[in-house]
């Protein structure tokens, strides 16, 4: 189960990444809201995919310090999560670009949401 779940974050870290790199690069493109137009939705973005870079690497490892790291990630991913899944349904008009977790991780089909749960499930589990 461990090595799924460190896959499952692996896949959201580079997923995120893409997503914001895409985002954020300056390049005019048809149709691409570019971040001027859109600040706060593209650097919640960029933090996502950070923290699933951050998680990704410490869930691999099995020190006792690399497994606080991991608590620490996933538990800044499950606040990140609900916090801007609740802001998108308060104020949508700030986020008229889509986010890793925006409606919940919505466009992300909920897994967003439901991820830190089991891996906060999988760190108490696994304590060293």
């Amino acid at each position: 189960m461990g090595t799924l779940i460190i896959t499952a974050y692996g896949i959201f870290a580079v997923s995120a990444f893409a997503r914001a790199f895409y985002q954020i690069t300056p390049f005019p493109q048809e149709g691409k809201v570019q971040f001027v137009d859109a600040p706060l939705a593209l650097t919640l973005s960029a933090f996502a995919a950070v923290v699933y870079m951050v998680a990704t690497l410490a869930l691999a490892r099995t020190s006792t310090s690399a497994w606080r790291v991991a608590l620490v990630a996933v538990l800044i991913e499950m606040v990140g999560v609900i916090g801007v899944g609740a802001w998108t349904l308060v104020q949508p008009e700030l986020f008229d670009v889509a986010t890793v977790w925006g409606g919940f991780g919505r466009d992300y089909g909920f897994i967003p949401l439901i991820l830190p749960f089991v891996g906060l499930f999988w760190l108490f589990r696994h304590r060293p």
